[in-house]
């Protein structure tokens, strides 16, 4: 993936009218109202660490990383320009520090936040028709934990996708704007991450 400090190539720029709430934000800010920076983490700080705690699972590291994503933003703020929505650009961010941070633990290594609690929302079932009902063996708080449990078993790829899909709303479009991919990518991604997720919560869920 690219430095998330180069903004999504996504339409020229745009009227400031048409641009989202965020956005406008971000451009006074960048054009020197400090306080238009504090709405902006206000209005998005929620989202950003419910992501980051349900893509790590690691209440530790949260709280430094979702500032080190605001940090970013801070730091990139005399190059912003609205080329696409002001989320994407903050998603990809959020992405980009959670891959770091999975990846030096692949590698056995420390991680160091200067560089890059379980919330109501981790509970939640990932909403999918496909996805079969639950065991009556099973209390809803277990079967939201082994849930959180295999999405933190998914490859990252799938991982980011399933939870800006499912927790976030974003559509395929948005979707492959972070990760840098196409729509179609997205679609498979999509696709293969709820097959394991059936695969990995078989034995939770009741036979028909």
């Amino acid at each position: 993936m690219t430095n998330e400090s180069q903004q999504p190539d996504v339409n020229p720029k745009r009227d400031e009218k048409t641009i989202d709430e965020d956005a406008q934000l971000m451009l006074r800010f960048r054009d020197g109202d400090e306080s238009a920076f504090e709405q902006l983490v206000r209005r998005n700080v929620g989202h950003v660490h419910a992501l980051i705690y349900r893509f790590l699972r690691d209440p530790a590291v949260v709280d430094d990383v979702t500032q080190d994503v605001f940090l970013r933003i801070y730091r990139n703020a005399a190059r912003y320009e609205p080329t696409a929505k002001f989320s994407t650009w903050l998603y990809r961010i959020t992405a980009n520090l959670c891959f770091n941070v999975t990846r030096s633990r692949k590698k056995g290594r420390p991680v160091s936040l200067d560089t890059v609690i379980e919330d109501e929302a981790v509970r939640r079932d990932v909403p999918d028709e496909a996805q079969p009902s639950p065991s009556a063996g099973l209390d809803a708080e277990e079967l939201q934990r082994e849930i959180a449990r295999a999405i933190g078993e998914l490859p990252e790829q799938q991982r980011a996708a399933i939870l800006l899909n499912k927790y976030e709303n974003r559509n395929y479009e948005d979707i492959a704007a972070v990760l840098e991919t196409t729509p179609a990518a997205v679609k498979s991604l999509l696709s293969r991450a709820r097959a394991n997720l059936r695969e990995s919560l078989k034995r939770y869920v009741e036979e028909e």
